[in-house]
């Protein structure tokens, strides 16, 4: 895994905070199938960990829950990047073992696996192919859909799954967008993500150091679409790493001139790096900025 794409001074994702409506359930479907452990956890939030030492993932159980509907914004999944193409066999092969129902795909510079977690949260575990290979056409970098190779991934495992591998990080994240116009100006004029990949201005890909994308967005389900509820399941907040206070000063600055709100936000997670601001982006998604990351 080529983890230079998730430090500084790249803007990464560090924590993504997700709404369930039943703690519980949530926390037996992150531990036993996908292969969390619980770092910290209270009578309506746990905090996951791969490493046992920071969370990148944590759940927060809220009252009145209802299901996101596929026409408004929120999360379309989150992706966790796993290392070798060994751990990639062995989550298969778990997965196959639980008679746990997935989608794949091979998108040339990585392979994916696709499935929700009980609330429909949509989860993409994946490695991605060495750097080297990938295909770079100017400043866009060739992405595709074809079929997994399902047996050469199961022929890399060692049938010794323990759980996610220590080393796993949040690999990127994809939003579900009312507008791809209005994303792309916040995300590359106020912050300075860039587009790398684009399919017919339904779906663009972002991101920093020619990485083949921290955050993507598509309004294949929710064009114009409306903001989901505060109690209905999903996305709560991001926190995306900046890489040190001068910069973060100059995204405050550039928040405020383009309108966007710029504040402490209330319900901070306890990891992903203490928070500096927040904002509310274009699509009313809760980012939060640190500058502390690796």
């Amino acid at each position: 895994m080529a983890r230079q794409f998730h430090i500084k001074p790249n803007m990464y994702v560090s924590h993504i905070q997700l709404k369930v409506s039943d703690l519980a359930r949530s926390i037996e479907y992150y531990k036993n199938v996908i292969g969390f452990k619980v770092l910290e956890q209270t009578n309506n939030t746990a905090y996951l960990t791969a490493d046992g030492k920071t969370s990148i993932v944590s759940l927060l159980q809220i009252e009145n829950p209802i299901p996101l509907r596929r026409d408004q914004t929120g999360l379309y999944h989150m992706a966790l990047l796993i290392p070798s193409k060994k751990d990639f066999g062995n989550m298969l092969k778990h997965l196959i073992d639980l008679d746990i129902g997935f989608g794949a795909g091979d998108h040339h510079v990585s392979e994916a696996i696709y499935m929700q977690d009980p609330d429909g949260n949509g989860i993409e575990i994946y490695i991605d192919r060495p750097e080297d290979t990938w295909i770079w056409q100017n400043e866009f970098v060739f992405m595709t859909v074809e079929e997994v190779n399902i047996e050469d991934v199961l022929d890399a495992a060692d049938g010794n799954w323990l759980g996610l591998p220590q080393n796993t990080v949040i690999g990127h994240i994809h939003l579900s967008v009312a507008d791809i116009d209005t994303a792309r100006d916040f995300y590359t004029n106020v912050l300075d993500y860039k587009v790398v990949c684009e399919y017919h201005n339904k779906a663009i890909f972002v991101s920093t150091g020619n990485y083949h994308h921290h955050l993507a967005f598509n309004i294949w389900n929710s064009k114009n679409g409306l903001s989901a509820p505060a109690n209905a399941v999903g996305l709560k907040s991001l926190t995306i790493v900046l890489r040190d206070e001068v910069y973060a000063q100059e995204v405050k600055s550039r928040l405020k001139v383009a309108g966007y709100s710029v504040k402490m936000y209330g319900d901070e997670p306890k990891y992903g790096g203490t928070q500096s601001f927040s904002t509310v982006d274009a699509n009313g998604f809760p980012i939060l900025f640190t500058v502390e990351g690796v």
